[in-house]
């Protein structure tokens, strides 16, 4: 074989290698997870009259995109606290909720994963109704972005990091700016205004960072789109300093190759205030209890704390912003400062404290600084 043989030879295989690779399972090219969906499955399931209705199975990613595209709302967003693998009439389904209930929002991680889903399903099908359903659902993200560079939860008109709805849709925001694949149809136009939107929302994030006496803490569950400062949620959520919705915030800044000066100091004071605030010496005891144990609650667990000197770190959720203590409070709104002082329905039925930033001080933070080659 002379040398124009070969590569002549060479030229034919690597065309037909290529060719092989245009059409490999489309279903395999790019990676897909429920796992955002969870959250809204869960609330579906607390408050479902009927349990027993079939369910698509969870490999059926087109069945479960396909009720997507049926029950996203005129607006681009999606109603939250649906089972998104029901296998059942989607439009008669929407037809038994309430106007409050089909309305669009971000709470319980809701929008922003449909969003990822339906961009990943378009780059793995080429279903251009995937690809119009993502499209207007970033359209909704611009359009429902307040002016401070928030966007709003569920309970409070104010920027919103609970149920991680700053952080969630930043997350696509960035997938998009940093030109992640399955979102390369966005045309130019569309992807300017969402880069502008993320970098309004990311600039808000930083300067909502409590501060006291000049030094950073973390973040409080929702801030006032004027003043930045934390405010009240439910009636059991008052403003303060959380531990677990700012995990979430700093997981998400870390997220951001070379960051820059504000993001690292923002990082670096969030995880030394973390550290600060972790509690020795207790444990939260989960304690299974019979339905009648609170006449007319029909409860089945309950929670105390217990002395424990060989116990892990563990964190409040909720800690006063000035004098750092932890607290809590009653469903009826009354703040209190132990666990025990929680009525029972609140006490068993809301995490008061956990172990969030341990993996984050541990793992990831160390992980990161040495990824960014950060001292």
């Amino acid at each position: 074989m002379n040398f124009m043989t070969y590569q002549y030879t060479c030229l034919i295989l690597l065309t037909f290698l290529v060719g092989c690779s245009n059409h490999a399972d489309p279903d395999k090219e790019i990676p897909i997870s429920l796992d955002k969906f969870a959250d809204g499955i869960h609330h579906y399931e607390l408050f479902a009259e009927e349990l027993d209705y079939p369910r698509l199975d969870t490999s059926n990613y087109r069945g479960i995109a396909d009720n997507l595209v049926t029950f996203q709302n005129e607006d681009g967003g999606w109603p939250k606290n649906i089972d998104w693998l029901a296998d059942v009439d989607m439009d008669s389904l929407k037809n038994t909720l309430s106007p409050r209930d089909v309305q669009s929002t971000f709470d319980n991680d809701n929008t922003h994963p449909q969003i990822d889903f339906l961009a990943r399903m378009y780059s793995r099908t080429g279903n251009e109704k995937y690809r119009e359903s993502a499209e207007e659902g970033l359209r909704y993200i611009l359009e429902t972005q307040n002016p401070s560079g928030g966007w709003r939860g569920w309970d409070v008109d104010a920027i919103t990091f609970n149920d991680n709805v700053m952080t969630g849709i930043m997350e696509v925001l960035l997938d998009v700016k940093t030109g992640k694949s399955y979102y390369e149809w966005v045309e130019p136009e569309l992807r300017r205004e969402l880069n502008q939107a993320f970098d309004e929302a990311l600039d808000v994030t930083l300067r909502c960072q409590i501060e006291v006496n000049g030094v950073k803490k973390a973040w409080g569950q929702q801030h006032d789109h004027q003043t930045l400062e934390p405010v009240q949620g439910r009636t059991y959520e008052f403003p303060a300093v959380v531990s677990r919705e700012s995990v979430g915030v700093v997981e998400f800044l870390m997220q951001i190759n070379n960051p820059d000066e504000r993001i690292v100091e923002a990082v670096d004071a969030a995880v030394s205030w973390m550290r600060r605030s972790g509690l020795e010496n207790i444990r939260i005891d989960t304690i299974h209890i019979s339905p009648d144990t609170y006449p007319g609650q029909n409860l089945d667990v309950d929670r105390k704390v217990t002395i424990d000197s060989s116990a892990s770190t563990i964190w409040a959720r909720y800690y006063e912003v000035e004098g750092n203590t932890p607290f809590f409070a009653t469903r009826s709104g009354e703040k209190v400062y132990s666990l025990a002082e929680v009525n029972p329905e609140r006490r068993g039925g809301y995490a008061w404290y956990g172990y969030w930033p341990a993996e984050l001080i541990e793992e990831k933070y160390p992980a990161w600084k040495k990824r960014e080659g950060l001292k």
